[in-house]
């Protein structure tokens, strides 16, 4: 693909056509082992089992005329995770997306089950024994039941935790790739016996090349490394009005420039744009690759391999928590649920007086705020909400709770709940649909799928207490594209690293820099599920789960008088494979039934502004564990929210604790949903010692190079500056000082947009001080 090639990236539109040859390295026996557990988490379910799901009420599902006659559903059941290609698919994800000793357990677990005697040591004497020779069986060969008992048993191990991890791993890989996986036309067999139709099941085959528009938003200022090669990509930096020295006897282009800011999410593009427009030669190195509303395709898979950090799989170490952070031009902008709310007041008065930083209560950062709005064109109404937000809505207004209306980057009329997978209509004001614009037309220039590997640092030869012994010159960065060799050096006036909570510390530390709160500090917003199925028959609540806005009403569950709320409760964006994936997982045959309401099963999540925190200790190694103040509040929010959900008219309700909990409404008294209510606990996770958990989930990171009044109070000064390094600068949400309690998108650009100003106003009065008075 050439560089004037604007088709953009064919990945997004998935299916085995783009697939490689499988490098996994898993042994024959390894994998004879995982097409077994596979099959065990997604059976072919028997005559006597498949009855039972008809017989379920399942409004939800849209795939034919109901009961035994059902065609799809019946292949639905009939169908198995055993089946190519999901074992060989789940082996290549593991292999890649998975950290080494995670990997490392994998495949010492599945030589075991491969063997007769660790099937014996892992499922016991009773399953493994047989009066037949060889008279132990392995794990494949033992029937569903005794597979599915096995599983259930690693689930919920207290002491062998190893064997927990174990199942977490195979049971989220498994599921997503069985209700994931696509063929050539981008189909799943079984989206239709389920319901779920995403917005391009049906999709338009890309237009011809003579049909395609020339240009795209940033197309005057990006360049895109992935489609370029050793000889053009120096040509193509000059022409963008670079200064450019190729030293090909050291492999190395050097660039150079005013500013470079890595990250392109909601601090980078709003410094490149604010910087750009004082007048910089700006450039932003992203390692995600740039995508338009055209190349989305809603289709979960290879979305969340292209638009994720990780592919989505990103975890904390110990299991407990789901991290989700985009990865793309525009970063997470560019994936979020649009929720547009500015810093609350009582954050803002924390922030400016319990931790020194008088910025906070300014009117500069109030007008900031608002300068934030008015560039996202963010609008306070929403035409017509989706089923997830009219089911809060209506249960709040049932019960006498207050519910607001969530602003969003958006028009009002937008009904997209594909937002999480890049908004395919471009309704959506991301910063890849803004700030970068306004960055690109003011000579601003985008360098994609390129990766900071390192800062350039020089010493200053002054030191001390009070001045930064050190100087940034610029970044190391290396393109994405094998194809290209050399490196490439930004050199720049002002270094900004802008690559978000979970990446700019990896970053800072890779490079020298030893500020113990580098990295410390994570704030994650920890969120928890639960669920509420409504029959489709109920006239008031119509549509499904997919569809519609994805954030537009928000509930504050409120705490003790003049205190700030314990939780606030919103909605999610879920595919379906995501689902598949956070749902329990208690048998085969109750997790088919469980996807086949998917389309009427609500969700919503409890969030809390974490007190406690956590650590950023490399690239995708995150510890948190949740405190036990937050893991309090966080189970009012989730008992507030099955409330809402019951008052709405569930038929059932349940959280996503490993063990299936769950309640049915109909007939039910209040009593006896008390009963069912005081038994719900948030758990926390995988490494828990509790037989049932379940998994916090997090798209907020913050925190983890926060401001400080001094350096043992922080990484950074009030203006963004590295205690450490001149020059340096750290503007994304790994600043806040602390969790912001709300969606932060808002908060991370008005700290950007005041940090910027400065660096812009620092810039124009020459050298930056060495000493900050």
């Amino acid at each position: 693909m050439g560089a004037g090639d604007k088709r953009g990236h064919p990945l997004l539109r998935g299916g085995a056509a783009n697939r490689e040859r499988y490098t996994h390295g898993f042994s024959a026996s390894q994998m004879t082992a995982l097409t077994a557990l596979c099959g065990a988490l997604v059976p072919s379910l028997p005559p006597d089992r498949r009855n039972g799901h008809q017989q379920q009420e399942d409004g939800g599902r849209g795939g034919g005329s109901g009961g035994n006659k059902d065609k799809v559903v019946e292949e639905f059941l009939l169908a198995s995770a055993a089946d190519p290609p999901v074992p060989g698919e789940v082996a290549e994800q593991m292999s890649r997306k998975c950290l080494p000793e995670a990997l490392a357990l994998v495949r010492t677990v599945l030589w075991l089950l491969g063997t007769r005697l660790g099937s014996l040591a892992l499922c016991g004497a009773r399953s493994c024994l047989s009066w037949r020779f060889p008279f132990v069986r392995r794990f494949d060969e033992l029937p569903l039941e005794q597979r599915e008992a096995a599983l259930r048993r690693w689930s919920r191990q207290t002491l062998l935790l190893p064997l927990r991890m174990f199942f977490v791993i195979i049971k989220a890989i498994c599921l997503h790739v069985f209700y994931s996986w696509t063929d050539e036309n981008s189909k799943n067999p079984h989206w239709r016996a389920i319901g779920y139709s995403p917005p391009l099941a049906d999709d338009e085959p890309a237009p011809a090349e003579s049909e395609r528009p020339e240009k795209r938003p940033l197309d005057d200022g990006v360049v895109e490394t992935t489609k370029e090669t050793d000889a053009s990509l120096p040509a193509l930096l000059a022409a963008k009005g670079l200064t450019v020295a190729d030293d090909s006897a050291q492999n190395v282009c050097r660039v150079e420039c005013d500013v470079v800011i890595v990250g392109s999410g909601c601090g980078g593009g709003v410094a490149a744009a604010v910087l750009a427009g004082a007048g910089h030669k700006v450039v932003v190195i992203e390692k995600g690759n740039y995508f338009t509303a055209r190349d989305y395709t809603a289709i979960e898979a290879p979305s969340m391999e292209q638009l994720y950090e990780g592919g989505g799989a990103v975890s904390t170490l110990s299991g407990s928590a789901l991290v989700l952070a985009g990865s793309t031009v525009g970063g997470g902008t560019a994936v979020n649920w649009s929720a547009c709310i500015k810093t609350p007041d009582d954050v803002r008065e924390e922030w400016a007086s319990d931790q020194g930083l008088p910025l906070f209560a300014t009117d500069e950062y109030a007008a900031a705020m608002d300068k934030v709005f008015e560039r996202l064109g963010v609008t306070a109404g929403c035409a017509e909400e989706g089923l997830q937000n009219k089911v809060l809505r209506k249960g709040c207004e049932k019960l006498g709770y207050k519910v607001e209306s969530v602003s969003r980057n958006s028009s009002e009329g937008h009904y997209c709940g594909s937002c999480g997978y890049g908004c395919r209509s471009g309704d959506k004001r991301g910063t890849d649909r803004t700030w970068l614009v306004d960055a690109v037309s003011r000579g601003a220039v985008i360098l994609t799928g390129c990766k900071a590997e390192k800062l350039l640092l020089e010493r200053t030869g002054t030191g001390g207490a009070e001045s930064r012994a050190k100087r940034c010159v610029g970044v190391v960065a290396r393109s994405t594209n094998p194809t290209i060799t050399r490196t490439l050096e930004v050199r720049a006036r002002v270094t900004v690293s802008a690559c978000g909570s979970l990446l700019t510390p990896v970053l800072l530390r890779g490079s020298g820099l030893s500020n113990r709160h580098i990295g410390k500090n994570l704030h994650l917003h920890p969120t928890a599920l639960v669920w509420g199925y409504f029959p489709d028959t109920m006239p008031d609540l119509k549509g499904k789960t997919y569809e519609g806005g994805i954030i537009t009403s928000l509930h504050k569950v409120e705490g003790a008088p003049g205190a700030p709320a314990r939780a606030i409760l919103e909605t999610p964006a879920m595919g379906l494979a995501g689902a598949g994936t956070l749902f329990p997982w208690v048998s085969g045959s109750d997790l088919k039934e469980r996807m086949l309401r998917y389309g009427r099963t609500v969700h919503l999540f409890s969030l809390v502004r974490d007190r406690g925190s956590g650590s950023v200790l490399g690239e995708r190694r995150v510890a948190y564990h949740l405190d036990a103040t937050d893991a309090e509040n966080m189970r009012e929010g989730l008992r507030r929210a099955l409330r809402i959900l019951a008052a709405a008219g569930a038929a059932e309700i349940g959280t996503h604790r490993s063990d299936g909990q769950r309640f049915a409404c109909r007939g039910a008294t209040e009593a006896a949903l008390e009963e069912f209510l005081d038994g719900v606990d948030v758990v926390r996770g995988p490494q828990s010692k509790a037989e049932a958990w379940s998994l916090c989930c997090t798209a907020h990171q913050m925190g983890s190079c926060r401001m400080g009044v001094t350096a043992r109070d922080g990484a950074v000064d009030a203006r963004g500056e590295s205690w450490e390094v001149e020059s340096l600068y750290v503007c994304d949400g790994s600043v806040l000082p602390s969790a912001v309690g709300v969606n932060p998108m808002v908060t991370i650009q008005s700290v950007a947009y005041c940090l910027a100003t400065g660096i812009a106003e620092s810039l124009r009065r020459g050298p930056v001080p060495e000493k900050i008075q």
